[in-house]
């Protein structure tokens, strides 16, 4: 079990974030002034209309972006700290990263796939962790497959294997289910939420969907690039409720 305390700690957090695109009167604020904590060993969803700066935010807090003012703490790092090399390295060692996209190496098999993060850091995997990932997300017969061999539900779950087997202190998702049925939608939905249960992970979450977003602990909402409204222990049906208010 994990206590309170781990509970309570900050994975990441963003203080005054401002991300501006172009300039003048053509400038437009995909963040205005947002601040936020993610807390460790706990399941976040992000969600908002169009535009809203969900994906943004997302992008930002995981290093991917550069905020045009404001800062960004993976944990106690201050990513504007960090130069190219040493931000490649944090993301790379201490970050974890599901697309809808997968983003799988078409030349590599499923399982040199879900290697790669720690083959490129030159480190060796943990192989029970290995075969716990694997054959929760039900890859083991598929391992030697590459990409082109696999189903687009295949190949999520591949890349959300990749993911989760080096231990990441935080995952992040962007719309993670969007490609999938909605059978393998739910089932990988289950497995990030049974790692966060189970292994005390972090994870991350922009979605669109009110199902996806129930599987989480706590529901941020962004419109017109602030955090509007957030909502602990949500569920489907209210967060469509709360969805429909954006509308109209």
């Amino acid at each position: 079990m994990i206590d309170a305390a781990a509970v309570a700690a900050v994975a990441a957090r963003a203080v005054n974030a401002v991300k501006t695109y172009g300039e003048g009167d053509a400038a437009v604020h995909a963040l205005a002034d947002v601040s936020v904590d993610f807390p460790a060993h706990r399941f976040t969803a992000i969600m908002g209309p169009s535009g809203s700066g969900k994906s943004t935010l997302m992008q930002c807090v995981a290093g991917l972006d550069r905020l045009t003012s404001g800062e960004v703490f993976i944990g106690e790092t201050e990513l504007s700290t960090l130069n190219k090399t040493q931000l490649t390295l944090l993301r790379r060692d201490r970050l974890g990263f599901i697309f809808q996209q997968y983003n799988l190496i078409p030349t590599l098999s499923a399982k040199e796939n879900i290697l790669l993060p720690l083959t490129l850091a030159g480190e060796d995997p943990d192989d029970g962790w290995f075969d716990t990932v694997v054959t929760t997300v039900g890859m083991g017969s598929r391992l030697p497959n590459l990409p082109s061999q696999l189903s687009g539900g295949q190949q999520q779950r591949v890349a959300v294997a990749r993911a989760l087997v080096p231990r990441p202190d935080i995952v992040f998702a962007d719309e993670p289910t969007g490609a999938l049925d909605s059978r393998t939608g739910m089932e990988i939905l289950s497995f990030m939420r049974r790692a966060v249960d189970d292994t005390g992970q972090t994870i991350v979450m922009v979605t669109h969907d009110p199902h996806a977003a129930s599987y989480s602990d706590n529901v941020l909402f962004l419109a017109d690039g602030q955090i509007i409204d957030e909502m602990p222990s949500p569920t489907a049906e209210r967060v469509l409720d709360r969805m429909k208010q954006f509308e109209g």
